[in-house]
């Protein structure tokens, strides 16, 4: 078992000779079996044990036989104790993920600490099988019926190559003592029901349902590495737009992937979608555009367009007007970059005609000129018309998505839109053979909008 134990590292790059391991020391056969292995081939190894105070004489047994282990074989021994009950009340959650919450936390500050290589931990391969079987009973996507990884960040599982019978003879090979939980005799635990009544039922129609299972999480854990990298692959189709500050997925390229309804919950949640939410937006595809979805644990949304889902994060807020003179000093500071010059007109006076650039009649505008977001009910003259028309027809017209009609500013004179910046003049402003003076508006932005 040392052997195939020593093997078993080498092949998953989980530790380095000479460099310190912190290994989480129960004192209970499993941990026995891992602090004893190490120390066998040659690692320096620090016992750390918890006293989760849940089991009352108990628990200060285990700590007593813990430290009498540790320095019988001469390895450090740190403990800490923990109110564990206490914890799962404030955060709401369950004594066992409490105690896990506190113990790795309590690990990785050790580890830190001491600048320990990894912090080792006894899971053994029937462990693992236990861990797919409650997460395909709660409910869980190919990740979770891989069951345990030897490696997760600074964890490191050196036992998962071998089962709980290898384990129990090995300790009585070596004769090493441990201790015994007596939380893990009873089925009052999902995972020790699991243990001690679902495996046993299974048994009886495999007895080697251990191993089936075993070898089937490391067939999945392959097929996941295909999954990932897939997913992984499949950002590309998101375009992150800096100068708007929103993501586009186009929907016709994420119908094209193999499984997109997956695929788009893999570049959704990282943004804090949830399953859920990415489920009702991949149902969404084919509804009427403009429909908004938030994510619960973010500050991200999802607008979905016509042929396009948008992320984005909502703008901080900003003052609902602003009053602008004509003096170039009064155009800073805005929620958009503007900027203002007047010149003669002239013979040699050329009009730009770029929807950026704003051209207006000097005389027939009023002071001061007003900064505003768009209004239900307001209208103007597009430049080259005659009739009135409204912005909403227009963003309409123009296939503006909501995102864009949110981010539309107009510059009014007096009541009178003179422009919507950025996108078209307003007919009543323009430059005729009667101006004098031009008051010429830029907006800056490295996307021409249509």
């Amino acid at each position: 078992m040392i052997h195939k134990i020593q093997t078993f590292i080498k092949d998953n790059h989980l530790l380095t000779p000479g460099k310190p391991v912190i290994a989480g020391f129960s004192g209970g056969k499993d941990s026995v079996s891992l602090l004893h292995l190490l120390n066998r081939l040659g690692y320096h190894c620090m016992a750390a044990h918890c006293n989760f105070h849940l089991r009352g004489a108990e628990s200060d047994r285990d700590e007593v036989f813990c430290r009498e282990f540790a320095e019988n074989h001469r390895i450090r021994f740190e403990k800490t104790d923990f109110d564990t009950r206490s914890h799962a009340e404030q955060k709401h959650v369950s004594i066992e993920m409490a105690a896990r919450e506190l113990r790795y936390r309590w690990f990785e500050a050790l580890r830190k600490k001491h600048g320990a290589q990894a912090i080792a931990v006894a899971h053994h391969r029937d462990d693992s099988v236990e861990t797919m079987l409650l997460n395909m009973i709660r409910g869980t996507g190919i990740r979770g019926l891989c069951g345990i990884r030897p490696k997760n960040g600074f964890i490191v599982r050196p036992l998962l190559c071998v089962s709980r019978e290898e384990i129990e003879r090995f300790l009585e090979e070596q004769n090493l003592p441990f201790v015994t939980d007596s939380s893990n005799l009873s089925d009052k635990y999902t995972r020790n029901f699991i243990r001690l009544r679902l495996l046993p039922l299974m048994a009886e129609i495999n007895p080697s349902i251990r191993n089936v299972l075993a070898r089937t999480a490391e067939n999945l854990a392959d097929a996941e590495q295909i999954y990932s990298q897939t997913a992984e692959r499949s950002k590309v189709l998101l375009a992150e737009d800096p100068d708007n500050g929103h993501a586009c997925l186009p929907i016709e390229s994420l119908m094209q992937q193999p499984a997109p309804k997956t695929i788009l919950y893999e570049l959704l949640k990282t943004y804090g979608f949830s399953r859920h939410v990415s489920g009702e937006i991949f149902r969404a595809l084919n509804d009427t555009p403009g429909k908004i979805f938030e994510a619960a644990d973010s500050a991200y949304r999802l607008l979905k367009d016509r042929d396009k889902l948008i992320l984005f994060k909502p703008g901080t807020e900003t003052p609902d007007e602003y009053r602008l003179s004509d003096l170039p000093t009064e155009w800073r500071n805005l929620p958009l970059t503007l900027s203002v010059r007047k010149t003669p007109v002239d013979r040699t006076f050329h009009i730009d005609k770029s929807p950026l650039t704003g051209t207006f009649d000097y005389d027939k505008l009023h002071f001061p000129l007003t900064l505003r977001k768009w209004k239900p009910g307001d209208w103007f003259i597009p430049f080259g018309m005659n009739g009135r028309q409204k912005l909403s027809d227009y963003f309409t017209n123009h296939k503006l998505n909501l995102l864009e009609k949110e981010k539309t500013w107009i510059l009014c004179s007096r009541n009178d839109i003179l422009w919507l910046v950025g996108r078209r003049t307003d007919n009543r402003f323009r430059i005729d053979d009667k101006t004098k003076t031009a008051f010429i508006i830029n907006f800056s932005s490295k996307k021409l909008q249509q």
